[in-house]
């Protein structure tokens, strides 16, 4: 299927053209039948000779109702702009077509219509000038009269080969499909229709809609239900789960996760602007007007405030409309999630960073990093493609380069947290992370590469060792324990020795010693040992004996029959006995 919508002056045939062109009535209010005069969107489709299924917004011409027009054309790829063979060129026409030129739509048709009345050669000349100096550029015309049928069978052809040569939509896209109508079905509920730019949707799909998910009921496509469409097309859909009530006019169906509300942002403008700008202006995307503040950064660049957020990407093509004045201003998006303009001179730095920026892969390289870190999914939902020579860890994205950068800096973090903490391998995890700026732990992995290890949520270095007064009083225990791998020091010996809580801690920590209980330290193997010594004691066995063959006293046997216990070396019978596992 193909979407175009109309544009032009009120009274110059739109209406009746679709009606001629489709055998379709596109105004559906009765006020509107009755005044000859379309007040909101209009809906009809057809078949064409080639059997391209084609679906036409129409929309208003009247001045009043510029905002309804922008809601129809805002989502369409090509347009049939109408001028009157009678009348010419008009005000609605130049600001309909300004209105094109602002969007950037690169693809039309001239329509001049009541070719009955009047010669339409002189108009047909004159609008194909004008034309030509917008997006639209060089476009074919055809002179009609649609309540004779003249010309009608030549606009049909004159179509066909328009829509021959659209690019074709991405299917694949995330969908985000904007409202332009809500209403209530008896029997099926709430129903909303719009244009599918992009993306495909299906009946059973969930769609994020204002911060909640709906479901797909089913879908209907130029009056016939289907189980799924694609881009470009019409489309109606059965929600589940919503109300009438809590749709209207702009809201936008999406994949869930694929897009980023956003209510500040950075644009560039399509062109210079001779005149001021304006401080506050209404921004139009698909069907969504929302007021907003300007401010103009430098050159074209310029930051938006929106009143309400809206899900936009980089690369969407924005309307900026000056109602006081009657101008329209293209903007192409540029970032969704602009830094802070704090310090003097931010808001030209910040200009010139976006004129130098690319589009595309590259623009998405020098955005990472600027950036340096962000989440993938989140720089996907901004509209970024993942750069090449990304990093990726976890959810996080680095950018190229990044990770050696962190690398090279976190040794001397851990040496410094050393000096300080000499009893401590090294830093925690977290406080890595703060020394490197990063905003989550599980970046720090990234920067973690030999010598360095993550051992027990720290970072630490291999060959950290003890501090040497330290060491030798560990070794002279360890000595002790080379000995009589049971004789414990005690409390008393161990502050002789200078081992205090601390010190013990970072012993145990670094290996050399085994905590077996509060006060008692040995040293590694010990389980090992403890169950050598008991193999030789007939089981079941008594912690008397074990003590025993441990050769121990009681203030060590107690706690390392327990600990030999919870490692399931020793088992402990109902009678308080032992046996090895």
């Amino acid at each position: 299927m193909d979407v175009i919508a109309t544009a032009g002056h009120v009274d110059h045939g739109k209406s009746t053209l679709v009606r001629a062109l489709t055998g379709m009535e596109p105004d559906r209010w009765e006020e509107e039948r009755r005044r000859g005069l379309t007040i909101d969107l209009g809906f009809a489709w057809t078949t064409l000779p080639s059997g391209r299924r084609l679906a036409v917004v129409d929309v208003p011409g009247h001045e009043r109702f510029v905002g309804n027009m922008l809601a129809g054309v805002g989502s369409v790829p090509a347009a049939l702009v109408v001028v009157a063979a009678d009348d010419g060129w008009s005000a609605q026409t130049a600001e309909h077509v300004a209105v094109l030129d602002a969007l950037g739509v690169r693809h039309a048709l001239l329509a001049v219509t009541k070719a009955d009345l009047a010669d339409p050669a002189p108009v047909l000349a004159d609008a194909r000038e004008r034309l030509a100096a917008t997006s639209v550029g060089t476009v074919p015309g055809v002179a009609v009269s649609a309540p004779t049928g003249r010309g009608v069978p030549e606009l049909a052809a004159a179509l066909e080969a328009l829509l021959a040569g659209l690019p074709s939509p991405d299917r694949d896209a995330p969908v985000r499909l904007w409202v332009d109508r809500a209403f209530p079905v008896k029997g099926a509920g709430t129903v909303v229709t719009g244009t599918l730019a992009a993306g495909r949707v299906a009946a059973g799909d969930r769609l994020a809609l204002g911060g909640r998910e709906v479901v797909v009921r089913g879908l209907h496509s130029l009056g016939r239900p289907v189980e799924r469409a694609g881009a470009t097309a019409r489309v109606a859909l059965n929600l589940r789960g919503t109300s009438v009530e809590e749709l209207s006019r702009g809201d936008a169906l999406l994949t869930p996760g694929a897009f980023r509300d956003t209510a500040e942002l950075d644009v560039t403008l399509a062109r210079e602007v001779d005149d001021r700008l304006p401080a506050e202006v209404v921004v139009h995307v698909g069907s969504a007007a929302v007021a907003a503040r300007l401010r103009p950064l430098e050159g074209t660049s310029v930051r938006l405030r929106l009143a309400a957020p809206l899900p936009l990407r980089v690369g969407d093509r924005l309307l900026l409309r000056d109602p006081g004045a009657r101008r329209v201003h293209g903007a192409d998006v540029r970032d969704v999630d602009p830094p802070e303009l704090r310090r003097r001179g931010a808001a030209r730095r910040r200009a010139e960073e976006l004129a130098a920026r690319p589009d595309g892969a590259a623009g998405a390289a020098a955005e990472l990093a600027r950036r340096r870190f962000v989440r993938a999914a989140d720089f996907a939902a901004m509209g970024w493609p993942q750069p090449d020579g990304a990093t990726t860890v976890g959810p996080w994205l680095l950018a190229p380069g990044l990770a050696d950068e962190l690398a090279a800096t976190l040794p001397g973090v851990v040496a410094r947290y050393r000096q300080l903490r000499p009893l401590e391998p090294g830093p925690p995890v977290a406080v890595a992370r703060r020394a490197l700026e990063l905003p989550d732990d599980e970046l720090v992995p990234a920067a973690v590469r030999p010598p360095l290890a993550l051992r027990e949520g720290r970072v630490v270095a291999a060959a950290a060792g003890l501090p040497e007064p330290v060491q030798r009083a560990v070794d002279a225990v360890r000595a002790r324990l080379a000995a009589d791998p049971f004789a414990a020091p005690d409390a008393e010996e161990l502050r002789a020795a200078g081992l205090g809580p601390r010190e013990l801690a970072a012993a145990v920590r670094d290996g050399q010693l085994v905590k077996v209980a509060d006060g008692v330290f040995l040293a590694p193997g010990v389980a090992e040992q403890a169950r050598a010594r008991l193999a030789g004691v007939p089981a079941p066995f008594t912690l008397s004996q074990a003590r025993s063959a441990w050769g121990t006293s009681r203030r060590v046997a107690v706690p390392l029959m327990e600990w030999l216990d919870a490692r399931g070396v020793t088992e402990r019978l109902p009678d308080s006995s032992r046996r090895l596992r």
